[in-house]
């Protein structure tokens, strides 16, 4: 099984190159997708970016499935190494579920609110950078959450082997498979400001 997978992967980064050639000259991409990543005319990316803000507290509309799937789109739009995409996705939307969720440790409490929480796992059998890849995933679902006016929240799992054996175990997630962490998402209850943490003192040039 674990060489399968393997397979998997090496094929998945060796049709990448021509796969994206074909998207370009048929004109595949989703235009649908397209026009939910549209910036707002007084917005910019990096508007986003110093918007995206940790929301912990969701009213009760639900998050349509045309939003998961641009949630989903998006943050496998990430890069990865060697583009083997180890990423896997679990959407929990069971209310029963996102309960024992929430017990998982003492900051995963809001998993219980949220209408949806994404539970973001990691093969390490595709790739040996499988936490760094699932990451750069993460982001790109809040930044996508943050531009179609949702709240999400970063709660890490892995860094506690036994809040990640619990998240297994509630999910029957097999072995193989990390999970990096859990993303609860909504409509938000609570608004924070645009900010950005930019400190001069951590910037250094030509060495440290």
């Amino acid at each position: 099984m674990t060489i399968d997978r393997a397979e998997s992967c090496k094929t998945l980064a060796d049709d990448t190159q021509q796969r994206n050639l074909e998207m370009l000259r048929e004109g595949e991409a989703s235009a649908t997708s397209r026009r939910k990543f549209e910036p707002r005319e007084e917005e910019t990316m990096l508007d986003l970016i110093k918007k995206r803000r940790s929301i912990r507290q969701y009213t009760d509309e639900p998050v349509s499935d045309a939003d998961i799937k641009v949630l989903l789109e998006a943050a496998m739009a990430a890069p990865s190494s060697a583009d083997r995409r180890p990423w896997e996705f679990i959407v929990v939307r069971e209310k029963s579920l996102r309960q024992r969720l929430a017990q998982t440790h003492v900051w995963s409490h809001m998993c219980a609110d949220a209408p949806v929480v994404f539970v973001v796992c990691g093969d390490e059998r595709c790739s040996k950078a499988w936490v760094e890849d699932t990451s750069a995933a993460t982001e790109n679902l809040l930044l996508a959450a943050t531009a179609l006016g949702l709240g999400a929240v970063w709660v890490g799992v892995h860094r506690d082997p036994q809040n990640e054996e619990y998240v297994r175990k509630v999910l029957g997630i097999p072995q193989g498979l990390h999970v990096l962490c859990l993303v609860p998402v909504g409509h938000p209850a609570e608004s924070k400001p645009p900010h950005t943490k930019y400190d001069e003192s951590k910037v250094h040039y030509d060495g440290y």
